[in-house]
C-alpha cells in the first residue's frame, strides 16, 4: 500500500512538473547536431574559424515513456557558435594536439532548461564552451581523435527566471571523433562522434540545489564525396547524419516542488531524458581555399521527458595555415 501510494505521488509530481510553463525537463549541455559528417577531424596547422548555426523548434513534449504531454506554445531556440581552433605545427605521439574555444556564443533562450510558449526573447550570451586538450592521428584509412573539453556558466542565470540563457552549473566532457574511409580514395567515410558529459551543481529557487544527471551523446553520419571539378579543387559531399542523446545517471540534490508550499523534493524523482534524431547533411569544400559550408537537417522520431523537433545547422569553416601548404604537396 505505502508503494502504491509513492509511485502514486511520484506520478502526479512528474505530471505536474512536465506540465510546468517554467520547468520542462532538463537537457545535456552538448547540443546534438554539432557533428556529422568528417566528425571534427583536427585541422591542419594553423587557426581555424568555424561558425555553427543552430536552429531548434518543437511544439511536443514527451513524458517519461514517449507519450505526448499537453502542452502550450512551442519551444524554438536559436543559437550562434563561434569557435577558434588552434593547431601548432608540432606533434605528440605522433598525433596532432589542438585547443579551442568556444566565444562569442549567443542564443535567444535556454538550451538545458527549455520553457514553452515564451516567444523570442532576444539574444544573449551563452556559456563558454573550451576545448584545452585533443589529440588526433590521421592515417590512410581512419582519422582520430580524444579530447576533453569544460562548459563554463558564463551565460546569463538567475534561479527560476524566464529569460535564462546560460546553464548556470559547470561541466566536464569528454569527446572522441571517427572518420573511417570505406574507399582508398577517402571519398566514402563512415563517422562516429561521442561525448560524455559530467556536471557541476546549480542553484534553484526555494533554496535548492540541484546536479543534474550525466549525458551521453552520439552523432553519426555516412557520406559520399564528390568532385565537382576535375582538378578536385571543389567537392560536394553528401551523407546521411544522425544523433542520440540520454541521461545515463539520476539528478542530485533537491528541486521545488511544483505543489505551493511543499517541501523541496529529491531532484532523482526527475524522469531521464533521451532523444534520436536522423536526417541529411550537405557540404561544399574548397580544399585548396581551406574553406568548407555545410547544412544539416534533422527530425527527431523518438524522445522520452524532453521536447521532440526538428534541428537545422548551417555553419562553414576556414582555415588559416601556418605555416603555408607547400604547392603540389599533399597533406
Amino acid at each position: 500500500m505505502h508503494r502504491y501510494l509513492l509511485m502514486h505521488s511520484v506520478g502526479i509530481f512528474t505530471l505536474l512538473l512536465l506540465n510546468s510553463s517554467l520547468a520542462a525537463q532538463q537537457r545535456g549541455q552538448w547540443i546534438p547536431g554539432q557533428m556529422g559528417l568528417n566528425a571534427r577531424i583536427v585541422p591542419e596547422p594553423g587557426m581555424t574559424f568555424v561558425n555553427i548555426d543552430i536552429d531548434y523548434t518543437s511544439s511536443k513534449l514527451n513524458g517519461p515513456r514517449g507519450n505526448g504531454v499537453p502542452i502550450q506554445g512551442s519551444y524554438d531556440i536559436w543559437a550562434v557558435e563561434n569557435l577558434i581552433y588552434y593547431v601548432p605545427d608540432s606533434k605528440l605521439l605522433g598525433g596532432k594536439v589542438g585547443f579551442m574555444i568556444g566565444q562569442p556564443t549567443v542564443a535567444n533562450g535556454s538550451a538545458t532548461l527549455p520553457q514553452f510558449g515564451l516567444g523570442f526573447g532576444g539574444f544573449g550570451a551563452a556559456d563558454t564552451f573550451v576545448q584545452p586538450f585533443t589529440l588526433g592521428w590521421s592515417m590512410k584509412r581512419v582519422a582520430f581523435y580524444g579530447a576533453y573539453g569544460f562548459f563554463a556558466p558564463t551565460g546569463r542565470y538567475t534561479p527560476g527566471a524566464a529569460n535564462n540563457i546560460g546553464s548556470g552549473y559547470w561541466g566536464d566532457h569528454f569527446m572522441t571523433g571517427t572518420t573511417l574511409y570505406l574507399t582508398k580514395n577517402q571519398g566514402t567515410s563512415a563517422n562516429l562522434f561521442t561525448d560524455w558529459e559530467f556536471h557541476g551543481s546549480k542553484q534553484g529557487t526555494n533554496n535548492t540545489r540541484s546536479t543534474p544527471g550525466q549525458a551521453f551523446t552520439t552523432e553519426w553520419g555516412v557520406g559520399q564525396a564528390l568532385p565537382l571539378k576535375k582538378d578536385l579543387s571543389m567537392l560536394a559531399q553528401l551523407g546521411g547524419v544522425g544523433y542520440d542523446q540520454w541521461q545515463v545517471s539520476d539528478n542530485g540534490g533537491t528541486i521545488p516542488n511544483p505543489i505551493p508550499g511543499g517541501a523541496p523534493l529529491p531532484a532523482s524523482l526527475l524522469p531521464r531524458y533521451s532523444v534520436h534524431a536522423a536526417g541529411l547533411q550537405a557540404n561544399f569544400i574548397m580544399p585548396g581555399k581551406n574553406l568548407s559550408a555545410f547544412f544539416k537537417s534533422y527530425w527527431e522520431y523518438s524522445a522520452t521527458a524532453r521536447p521532440i523537433g526538428r534541428t537545422l545547422v548551417i555553419g562553414g569553416t576556414w582555415t588559416l595555415r601556418i605555416p603555408k601548404a607547400q604547392p603540389g604537396k599533399s597533406h
